[in-house]
């Protein structure tokens, strides 16, 4: 039964997929121009011709490190500023308009901003750590004041120690809360950091790449890479959770296919 089951997830996934490459393949030819609209064979050609070439690896994953180390330490600073401001009322007072700002502004006008400030190696960093702290600021604080007062009334009356305390009230309770701040912010972040890439320009960078297509009206290789964009943010979205449910798992903090996306 497991057998037929992923065998008919397989052929539906295929079967979407072939219905919008059709889809994409009458568009083409209806507009019948390389130049506006390439086929899907002339972009995977395109895709191939990068493939084969020590560049676009290169390309690929200084792109890559650039983002995840930007997610990374997005994450344990939204988290620690999370804590911070629920234990300040006046910290929270002093930072929670100016994350609220952050999170309503449009990501073009940072990156415009940022280029005045920083090169263009550390900006798509910045870019990818102002989308993602603060998601996780809220989602993690919400979290923190969802943990249920009377267990920390209990925790206060049996002398709980702060470890037990974090490891048996809080990291429960906040983990759901932090595991849909990943969820909601991993795309944001990759695509945030790629938009950056394209206005600064960095060495070996994807959104170098997409810049110079679009310039020099190199479709085909414009469509080929952002393909690649894709597909780099669902690994890195699907490889993170995989991670964080298997640490969760282990650690039986985290229930499995969480999605609570509270921010």
């Amino acid at each position: 039964m497991k057998i037929k089951r992923l065998l008919l997830s397989l052929f539906k996934v295929l079967g979407i997929i072939a219905f919008w490459l059709a889809i994409w393949a009458l568009v083409s030819f209806r507009v019948n121009s390389e130049l506006l609209f390439p086929s899907p064979l002339s972009v995977l050609k395109a895709l191939g011709t990068l493939a084969i070439t020590s560049e676009f690896w290169l390309t690929s994953l200084y792109s890559l490190v650039r983002v995840i180390l930007g997610i990374l330490v997005s994450l344990l600073l939204g988290a620690a500023l999370a804590v911070i401001t629920e234990k300040s009322r006046i910290l929270n007072s002093l930072l929670s308009p100016m994350l609220n700002v952050i999170k309503a502004t449009p990501v073009a006008s940072f990156i415009i901003l940022a280029l005045l400030w920083l090169n263009r190696d550390t900006l798509p960093l910045f870019i990818t750590a102002l989308i993602v702290v603060p998601i996780v600021w809220s989602n993690v604080s919400e979290g923190i004041r969802s943990v249920d007062h009377n267990l920390v009334e209990v925790a206060k009356i049996y002398k709980f120690s702060a470890k037990s305390k974090l490891t048996k009230l809080y990291v429960p309770s906040v983990a759901p809360f932090f595991m849909a701040a990943c969820r909601s912010s991993l795309g944001m972040a990759w695509k945030a950091g790629i938009s950056a890439e394209v206005l600064s320009t960095p060495n070996n960078a994807i959104g170098t790449e997409l810049y110079f297509a679009k310039t020099y009206l190199e479709t085909p290789s414009l469509f080929a890479w952002t393909a690649v964009v894709i597909i780099l943010s669902v690994i890195i979205e699907k490889l993170f959770v995989f991670v964080l449910e298997k640490v969760g798992d282990k650690l039986h903090i985290i229930p499995r296919g969480v999605n609570n996306d509270k921010n």
